[in-house]
């Protein structure tokens, strides 16, 4: 369970913006969520990752130094490196929370569900956003990732708030938690929400509504 006090990824994914994609609060229930950092610096730089299951046990976390050409490659490298990592501790039919706190890869991989579900008619496969250079081989592995998922969203976050963010800025000071056991964990079934959820928006007598972070229209709408 998660430490008291400590706020876990679910309720940091539940309180932030979902580019692209805005569903009721009942889907946003998800087995694991992964959050994911980069940082580059002209002496090395390094990549983060916590891994925690839907009530805030924490599976594992990964620090590790990197020597990306810049920040935005690294930040692709560390999605690759933590989806990696939560495919090796989970079941192939697990439903993921990504959260990052770059607003391109964000709405990049939001985007790719999107065009992959083909439910939305108008998406196709890079209308999320612009691949950096350098990040093309990562980001096919990022995109294999979201394919073998049963269903994965990701969640821009505030970097102060970032959990993954000390891990990957000193991967010096935290080499220890790569040492830390890891757990495979078998996720229990999500009662609430294991249909799919735009059928259940779209079909559900009982209406619901997208809280105010998922919503894209205009506050004056």
């Amino acid at each position: 369970m998660a430490a008291h006090g400590r706020q876990t990824l679910r309720d940091l994914f539940d309180d932030s913006p979902t580019p692209h994609i805005a569903h009721p609060p009942r889907t946003h229930h998800r087995h694991f969520y992964v959050a994911t950092d980069g940082s580059y610096r002209r002496d090395g730089g390094g990549l983060g990752a916590v891994i925690e299951t839907g009530d805030g046990t924490r599976v594992t976390r990964v620090s590790v130094p990197d020597t990306a050409p810049n920040n935005n490659v690294a930040e692709y490298r560390a999605l690759h490196l933590g989806l990696d990592v939560l495919a090796a501790h989970s079941p192939d039919h697990a439903r993921v929370g990504v959260l990052v706190d770059h607003d391109e890869l964000a709405g990049a991989v939001n985007g790719e569900v999107l065009a992959a579900s083909g439910g939305d008619g108008g998406w196709r496969p890079g209308d999320g956003g612009r691949i950096p250079p350098g990040s093309e081989s990562h980001w096919r592995g990022i995109r294999a990732r979201i394919a073998r998922f049963a269903e994965l969203r990701a969640a821009r976050i505030d970097g102060r708030e970032n959990p993954a963010h000390p891990l990957a800025n000193t991967p010096r000071d935290y080499a220890h938690v790569n040492q830390g056991p890891d757990r495979c964990v078998v996720p229990e079934p999500i009662v609430d929400g294991d249909a799919d959820p735009v059928a259940d928006a779209s079909e559900s007598s009982d209406p619901q509504y997208p809280p105010p972070s998922r919503y894209e229209g205009r506050a004056s709408d």
